[in-house]
């Protein structure tokens, strides 16, 4: 698991992320047994940027939360930590080996009566959703999907909702990639598509592998 903006030079990150809070004993346990995983280990978020998902959850004092792309659950995990008392997380994901790691965390932290998780391709839990106003969503999974979750979720934000859309730098490859790949392609069409959307004031910061924060007008 990267910890680490590809953008920040490794001493900067290190005098970061020794001034910032800390994870907890679960939420390490977590991210020590998806960081041993072969191969897909890199997909989950690192531990500053679950800790700014938190955040982000208790200052709109979020009910109701959509994750699309939940892996092995830490950002999960954050996000339902600090939702609003009564407060409860959907997450749409379509593999119950990598959430069943997420499952056991969940349980030891105590959370996993808020979260609701989906096994189901995500275009199908996100249109089926209960006619209740989301207050925040994190959209971080497969990139040529990004486009469609984005329009299945705006209109059910909640005005003043947040939407946390990650990877929309690509590591750089954004602006150079020598392949243009599927995936990098996607998300450029999909970044043209939300900078002109009316529905959103919009900001991308180059936090991590770029974050985009959107909020419902």
């Amino acid at each position: 698991m990267s910890t680490r903006s590809f953008l920040v030079p490794e001493a900067l990150q290190a005098y970061l992320t020794g001034h910032s809070s800390g994870v907890d004993e679960v939420a390490r346990s977590l991210i020590a047994e998806t960081q041993a995983l072969d191969g897909p280990s890199g997909m989950q978020v690192s531990a500053e940027q679950g800790q700014l998902l938190g955040l982000l959850t208790r200052l709109v004092g979020a009910r109701h939360a959509v994750e699309v792309g939940t892996f092995t659950g830490f950002s999960a995990l954050c996000i339902a930590r600090n939702l609003a008392e009564g407060g409860r997380l959907t997450c749409c994901d379509v593999s119950e080996q990598w959430t069943a790691i997420g499952r056991r965390h969940w349980a030891l932290a105590g959370v996993e009566d808020r979260i609701d998780l989906r096994i189901a391709p995500a275009a199908e839990t996100l249109a089926a959703l209960p006619d209740v106003p989301v207050d925040l969503c994190f959209l971080d999974a497969d990139k040529g999907g990004y486009a469609t979750y984005w329009d299945l979720l705006v209109p059910r934000m909640r005005p003043g909702g947040l939407l946390l859309v990650d990877n929309v730098l690509w590591s750089g490859r954004i602006l150079d990639d020598p392949e243009d790949s599927a995936d990098t392609l996607a998300l450029r069409t999909f970044n043209d598509k939300v900078a002109v959307d009316d529905r959103v004031d919009v900001v991308v910061l180059a936090l991590f592998d770029g974050l985009t924060f959107a909020v419902k007008r």
